[in-house]
């Protein structure tokens, strides 16, 4: 049921690199040549040197090669106003799931390659995890996937070397040694919902936990997070708990927080720390 709730943006839009004096009919200075376009806007300017990396030579490219290393994946696809775009590929081997605390709660390997067009996403693809209850993944991996950037001309195509091989290594040792931090989490009981959120907004800055100096009471967001732990503690039947708070961050975070891509991973994993300190 959860593939009903995955994101399926479309991150096949229109780009392509044009000399930003034809557009413009002024003169430019070196190292501001061009103008990328994508669906028809300007969403960077760039020098002679930059080399485009269309979605199409980078996305094909990572099922390719998923495809052919015999891989099972669904996908959830994330287009930011056509400027920068992320594609999680969820492994559905029945081998790859593992249980967090009780059966209802699954999590499964996941890559998230990521592009853009607007210079603020470099080309990159990390492993993560993808919990069923909810449809935002869990990126807190540190194992990346290596690829390698071909030049050609102005434009960029990448190859990607054994990904079976990756997805073994990763399995074999990132993947369980994170989900024992996922279980510790789980064991961990929490007493008191705002003042948890309270702790871990103060410790990682990711949101403020007041509405305002003059107010004290908790903000939008933190309330947010208060109740979706309540209403995942009713969907799981579990007590409040810090595997359900960490989550409850994580998906306000990737869902309501307008933030990079990389600033998303990286306050991921700092909310994460903040959390397991608690425990």
């Amino acid at each position: 049921m959860y593939l009903d709730r995955l994101v399926k943006h479309d991150i096949f839009v229109k780009s392509e690199v044009v000399k930003l004096a034809d557009l413009t009919g002024m003169p430019t200075r070196i190292g501001l040549e061009n103008a990328i376009l994508s669906e028809g806007q300007i969403v960077n300017v760039v020098s002679n040197k930059y080399a485009h990396l269309p979605n199409e030579n980078f996305f094909l490219e990572v099922e390719r090669a998923l495809i052919e290393a015999d891989i099972n994946y669904q996908t959830q696809s994330i287009n930011r106003g056509n400027r920068s775009f992320a594609v999680d590929y969820i492994l559905q081997d029945e081998n790859y799931i593992v249980n967090v605390k009780s059966g209802a709660d699954k999590i499964l390997p996941m890559l998230r390659f990521t592009n853009g067009y607007d210079g603020s996403t470099a080309p990159s693809g990390r492993f993560g995890f993808f919990r069923k209850v909810c449809s935002n993944g869990l990126h807190v991996a540190e194992t990346k996937v290596g690829f390698k950037v071909k030049h050609r001309g102005q434009i960029e195509n990448i190859v990607i070397p054994q990904i079976n091989d990756m997805v073994a290594l990763f399995l074999n040792n990132e993947y369980y040694d994170i989900k024992r931090k996922f279980d510790v989490l789980a064991e961990a009981p929490i007493h008191d919902l705002s003042k948890f959120v309270q702790v871990v907004c103060m410790d990682t800055n990711v949101f403020k936990f007041e509405k305002s100096d003059k107010n004290p009471e908790p903000s939008k967001l933190a309330q947010q997070v208060i109740d979706t732990i309540k209403n995942e503690c009713l969907i799981l039947d579990y007590d409040p708990n810090l595997w359900i708070g960490y989550n409850a961050f994580n998906e306000v975070l990737h869902k309501d927080l307008k933030k990079t891509f990389e600033s998303q991973r990286q306050f991921d994993n700092k909310i994460l720390e903040s959390v397991l300190s608690l425990s």
